[in-house]
């Protein structure tokens, strides 16, 4: 059987945004103000991922419907440290507001997702 990915694959599209933020990071210079920045934003933008895989493995709808909200909370987080980034770094503003607006999608697909989850109680 054969597997397709395209941007609608969230599991895909999770995994490839956590990785584009790690590639970006790679390329900061790294000083006492932007190691804990750095540090953070590589955590919550890979734990979308994380938890997104988590939640297709949920053994309950609770436990399903919590996880996509920890999605939604880190992809939330992931913004803030992108700010934080882009008022350090003003000449990778271009890059930022590139991911920024795949965490603000994501933000959307989530709240989606959360939103649909309680109105089919």
């Amino acid at each position: 059987m054969k597997q397709t990915t395209n941007k609608y694959d969230l599991e895909e599209r999770t995994a490839k945004f956590g990785e584009q933020i790690i590639v970006f990071c790679k390329t900061l210079k790294q000083d006492a103000i932007t190691r804990p920045l750095i540090s953070q934003i590589v955590r919550s933008a890979t734990s979308v991922g994380a938890n997104y895989m988590e939640a297709n493995s949920a053994s309950s709808k609770a436990d399903f419907k919590n996880k996509i909200h920890i999605c939604k909370k880190e992809v939330q987080e992931t913004k803030h440290w992108l700010r934080m980034l882009s008022t350090y770094f003003p000449n990778k503003k271009d890059v930022i507001k590139e991911l920024w607006k795949e965490a603000q999608e994501l933000t959307l697909i989530f709240g989606k997702i959360v939103s649909s989850l309680k109105t089919n109680k």
